[in-house]
Order: structure tokens, then C-alpha cells, then sequence
């Protein structure tokens, strides 16, 4: 290559248009012949070319940067890829999956953290996104201005940028989420109390769950021994490991303006003669809502479950930005997308990387089928 960036970018970018020309005219010549062969028309010869043409550049890039890949990833994962020592791939078998699934004690407590921040963190999720979306459902002034605001953190998304913000807010001493609480706490003494015995319950909940992944319950005893919290005090967001599973669903929850979305859709779509009928019977908005538009939004909740629950069994970002760099609680919440990213591409263990990569989908492959086999018992379609 030559050492002028600006000409190796303008070569790089002229071989590419010609790849993508190429491949689309191949691929189109070949459907036509494949076409030929079977007896088709010349009409028939001339939409298959058209329309393999148009649709090469998505094959041949699924090809390249998906099947190629998933390849070399199942191969790896059957062996003992180690970047760093420079030798060759080495045939271990199933050693990696039994590895990970009977005697990986971190994979263990990454999935017991994924688990927990699916378990409580998703239904807080798609609660608040179903509360947004009724309230939005009203038809009030400024109602647009409060879709978008509501929709922005979607649109700003978990780059860097914001969740340092984030880490920024959640600060224990300066904070502004903390200062908040604190000025509310002090000018109505009731909020106080609510949210020290929140921070109990979420301190023991927590601590349990951190007793499951060492099998030590130490910190759960010290949390009961300590009792009622103090009135001073305030979630230690991104300073203790009662709190980090926390300050991540709370980053899950300001994002669920696309769930919000879809259920907004969902309420859209409901026949108002329903609502009207109901009225005529005297029933109240409760009543409208638990008997008539929840039914016939399971649809749109089996949605946002599905998509969900695999986002959410993924997580990433927020945990690597918020805690990569804190050595003492980031094992409070490293999850299973975060324990494949140390594995691969910080101790550079490419096989056994893959090998967990591997075991997370079908991880997720099996809680979605799980899910489309239990749809059938509380899922409503009747009015679709």
C-alpha cells in the first residue's frame, strides 16, 4: 500500500464499488443460468438476473461478514485459540463447553447478573413504557413534544458520551440524581422513608444475589445487622456492588422509548367502539383498561417481551463505560456479553471466547422459544 492515507481510503473505496459491481453481475448471471437451466422463460431469465442483481450486495455482505464469520467462530470454539502465543488453533473437542457449563465460576456469575438484570430490570422496563404510552395516549396540547422527549433517549442510545454522563449524575456526593432525592427527602420526611426502605429491599435483594454467585452471604448478613438505612442516606449508584445491577436498570429503563413506541401503536389500534360500549355500561378507566385495552395489547407486550428479553440478555455498553475501569465492583455486574468481551479480547482466549459466544445463544435461543410456545396462553389475536 502506499503511505498516502487519502490514496490507500480512495484505492480502498474503488476496490469495493468494483467487489459490489462485480458480485451483483455475477450473482445476476448465475441466477439467470440456474433459471435457463430449469426451463424458464426469457422473461423469467431477465427478473431473475434483476432482482438477484439488485439483492447481491446484501447476500454477498450477509456471506462475507456473517455466515464466514459464524463459521470461523463454531471452529474455534472446538479448539485452543490463543492470539497472544502465536500458535496455531488446536483441536480440544467439547473441552471448552464443559469447561464453561460445569466449572467456569465467572461465566456462572455473569449469568446469575444477566439473569437478575432480565429478571427485575425488563419488567420495570416495558412497566414504564406502557405507563408513558397510556399517559401519551391522552389527547392533549404538547402531546408531540412529549413523544419526542420521551423517544430521544432511544434516538442518543448508549454511546460513550451519555453514559458518562450518566456516570457523572449518578455520582454519590454530587450527583444530581442523588441531590434530587436528598431536597425531596428533606421537604416531604414521608418520600424519605419510602426511599430508605426501598434502598433495604434493594440492598437485600441485591446482596442475596451476590451470596448465589460465591456461595457466600457475608455481605447479606452485614446488610440485615445494619438495619434501617440512616436519614442521610442515598443509593451508592456507581460506588458499591449493592448498587451497580441498580444504576444499569435504571439506564435500561430511561431507554424505553421504543417499547413505548410500539405500545403507543398498540393503544392507537384498539377500536374506540370498545372504549365507547364500555362507557355506555359504566365502566370506569381502570375497567377500560385492565379489561379491554390490556387484553388486546398482549400482542404488542409478547413483542417487546421477545426483543426484550434478548437486549437485555445482551447488555454491554452500559456496564463496560460505568464500571470497566472500577476493579473492585465491576464483578458485581459483569454479564455474559461482557464476560465474552474480557475473555476474547482482553486475555485474547479466541476458542474459549467463541465457545461462550456459542453457549449465549442458545442461552437466548432458548428463552425465545420458551416464550413462543407460552404466547398460546395469554397472547390475543381475536381482534387482529
Amino acid at each position: 500500500m502506499l503511505e498516502n492515507p487519502y490514496i490507500n481510503v480512495l484505492i480502498v473505496a474503488v476496490f469495493t464499488v468494483v467487489f459490489i459491481i462485480s458480485t451483483s453481475y455475477g450473482l445476476g448471471f448465475l441466477a439467470r443460468a440456474i433459471t435457463r437451466a430449469r426451463g424458464a422463460t426469457p422473461k423469467q431469465q431477465e427478473s431473475a438476473f434483476a432482482g438477484y442483481f439488485f439483492a447481491a450486495p446484501w447476500i454477498v455482505g450477509f456471506i462475507i461478514f456473517v455466515v464466514v464469520p459464524l463459521s470461523f467462530s463454531l471452529y474455534w470454539s472446538f479448539t485452543d485459540y490463543r492470539i497472544a502465543s502465536g500458535a496455531p488453533a488446536a483441536w480440544k473437542g467439547i473441552e471448552n463447553y464443559r469447561e464453561i457449563i460445569f466449572h467456569d465460576s465467572g461465566f456462572r456469575a455473569s449469568l446469575v447478573n444477566t439473569l437478575y438484570l432480565t429478571v427485575i430490570g425488563l419488567p420495570l422496563q416495558m412497566g414504564v413504557a406502557l405507563f408513558l404510552a397510556v399517559l401519551l395516549n391522552q389527547k392533549m396540547r404538547g402531546e408531540r413534544l412529549f413523544r419526542m422527549a420521551f423517544y430521544l433517549p432511544v434516538i442518543l442510545g448508549f454511546n460513550t458520551a451519555v453514559l458518562l454522563c450518566w456516570r457523572l449524575m449518578l455520582n454519590t456526593g454530587t450527583g444530581i440524581v442523588n441531590q434530587i432525592i436528598r431536597a425531596i427527602s428533606t421537604s416531604v420526611p414521608p418520600f424519605g422513608v419510602f426511599s430508605r426502605a426501598l434502598i433495604l429491599v434493594q440492598e437485600v435483594v441485591t446482596a442475596f444475589f451476590l451470596g448465589m454467585n460465591t456461595g457466600k452471604y457475608n455481605l447479606l448478613t452485614k446488610v440485615l445487622e445494619a438495619g434501617f438505612p440512616a436519614d442521610n442516606r442515598v443509593p451508592l449508584w456507581v460506588q458499591s456492588p449493592l448498587w451497580t445491577k441498580m444504576s444499569v436498570i435504571l439506564l435500561m429503563v430511561w431507554g424505553c422509548g421504543t417499547m413505548m413506541l410500539i405500545f403507543l401503536a398498540g393503544l392507537n389500534n384498539i377500536p374506540k367502539e370498545l372504549h365507547e360500549a364500555a362507557e355506555v355500561d359504566g365502566a370506569t378507566g381502570w375497567q377500560k383498561f385492565w379489561k379491554i385495552s390490556f387484553p388486546l395489547l398482549t400482542p404488542y407486550i409478547f413483542y417487546n417481551l421477545v426483543v426484550g428479553l434478548i437486549g437485555s440478555l445482551q447488555i454491554f455498553e452500559p456496564i463496560f463505560v460505568l464500571y470497566r475501569d472500577n476493579e473492585p465492583i465491576v464483578s458485581s455486574t459483569i454479564s455474559m456479553v461482557y464476560y465474552l468481551w474480557e475473555t476474547s479480547f482482553s486475555h485474547f482466549e479466541i476458542g474459549y471466547g467463541s465457545a461462550i459466544s456459542w453457549v449465549i445463544l442458545v442461552i437466548i435461543l432458548i428463552f425465545t422459544l420458551i416464550q413462543f410456545r407460552l404466547q398460546d396462553r395469554w397472547v390475543t389475536y381475536d381482534v387482529y
